[in-house]
């Protein structure tokens, strides 16, 4: 009887401690704010709860990554008392979907941290989307001038645009042979602007179907050398 006696005294002295002691709760904790634009900056309310009979106190808050942002509108909660915990995200620079955490730690002695998550889905406007750094786009990389007499010179014009946000460097225009000349309207071009590179083919002396190409190396920040190809089928004159 005894020692029955003395188990519930220990059990009592144990429930009364966990109930005297700090417990943080928390009833949601995720949420997702679904598709988003790139560019937004969106923000969420978690709720934190002193559930225990002593003072709760929040230590740290820690977010997984730069792109979020999280502050406590209190650190110390008496017993019964909430606070909120603003969790924002910078969407800037990202697309598709997103996963975050936010880590908050406190001196809860059975649980001593809360993990709350957020989640979305970027949605990247192509309308109005620029290439970072410089882009080089070509709206045609191919020309056949068709059946052409020996001893011809025939001459094509693409256009170059500039599709990045930086400037566009035209470093070196290469042709694959002699017989081709390239010549370009300008050797730089500002963002959105548009310019031109006139092909010459001279046939002299060459028979037969032909196909020569022309390599323009520039500051693309994607693919620093884009190559145009040219065709003709040259009859003997």
């Amino acid at each position: 009887m005894k020692k029955i006696f003395s188990f519930l005294i220990l059990f009592s002295v144990a429930a009364f401690a966990q109930l005297v002691g700090p417990k943080a709760g928390a009833q949601i904790t995720e949420h997702n704010f679904g598709d988003i634009k790139q560019g937004d900056v969106v923000s969420y309310n978690f709720k934190i709860t002193n559930n225990g009979g002593d003072l709760l106190k929040i230590i740290d808050v820690r977010a997984s990554c730069g792109c979020t942002a999280a502050q406590p509108d209190k650190k110390e909660l008496q017993p019964g008392e909430s606070t909120t915990i603003k969790v924002s995200f910078d969407s800037k620079g990202r697309k598709g979907s997103q996963v975050k955490t936010v880590r908050v730690i406190t001196n809860d002695p059975e649980k001593s941290d809360i993990n709350f998550v957020i989640r979305c889905n970027i949605i990247v406007d192509q309308s109005n989307s620029q290439t970072s750094g410089a882009s080089l786009f070509l709206p045609e990389n191919q020309f056949n001038f068709g059946q052409i007499k020996e001893g011809t010179t025939v001459s094509h014009t693409f256009e170059l645009v500039n599709k990045g946000s930086d400037v566009l460097q035209i470093n070196d225009v290469r042709t694959s042979c002699g017989c081709t000349a390239a010549l370009v309207s300008s050797s730089t071009l500002k963002p959105g602007e548009k310019g031109t590179l006139k092909v010459d083919l001279d046939t002299k002396g060459r028979q037969g179907k032909m196909s020569r190409t022309i390599s323009i190396v520039s500051n693309d920040s994607e693919q620093s050398i884009k190559v145009i190809t040219i065709y003709a089928e040259v009859l003997k004159n």
